[in-house]
């Protein structure tokens, strides 16, 4: 089972990327919450992943975390969710956001999701009670640089959340947006230009 890859970002097209790791190029397939924490093509890289076997293909998949890996897991136990709705999940927005709507059985909420109807939905909110983490993507330990990196937008996001904007809002806003070098004022400065000018 291949559960972490370190290597050198070889690209990035949604949704797939390679990595290249010792001469192999891996491609995996990700949520789009993981391309906007990518760095740079030829960049090093870190990625948690899941393998999916099938008949006609194995297929890797990848995530910011250990967490957000063991999250999609959970996710395509539920009866209905396969691999490649449980991604559109992820897509649609991030882990805590999703567990939270989960959590709190919002499901006006996650039919905004494409592909989840009300039956799915009420059945996530079912199945998923009880399989919820605490914190869907806070347990891995990254660098102190992606650590502060990631509390800066994640702060953003809250105080953009606070402001009224919905999560699928903030990730349009910020969809084109470099802010690994960004604080959380920038961060939120640039969102709400990028919702003006919208």
């Amino acid at each position: 089972m291949i559960g972490r890859l370190r290597g050198n970002l070889l690209s990035k097209h949604p949704p797939s990327l390679m990595v290249d790791v010792g001469g192999v190029g891996y491609e995996l397939f990700a949520p789009m919450t993981v391309f906007y924490d990518l760095p740079e093509v030829g960049s090093e890289v870190i990625v948690y992943t899941h393998l999916a076997v099938r008949e006609d293909a194995h297929v890797l998949y990848a995530f910011r975390s250990e967490a957000d890996k063991t999250f999609f897991r959970q996710l395509i136990k539920v009866s209905g969710i396969g691999p490649k709705l449980a991604l559109a999940m992820l897509s649609s927005m991030h882990s805590e956001d999703l567990a939270s709507a989960i959590r709190t059985e919002d499901v006006a909420r996650l039919t905004r999701i494409p592909g989840i109807g009300k039956k799915t939905a009420e059945r996530l909110c079912v199945e998923m009670q009880d399989r919820l983490p605490e914190h869907s993507a806070g347990d891995a330990v990254p660098p102190k640089a992606q650590m502060a990196r990631g509390n800066a937008l994640q702060d953003a996001t809250q105080a953009l959340v606070g402001l009224g904007y919905k999560p699928q809002e903030i990730s349009r806003m910020l969809h084109d947006v470099d802010t690994r070098d960004m604080n959380v004022e920038q961060i939120i400065r640039t969102a709400l230009q990028a919702a003006v000018t919208a």
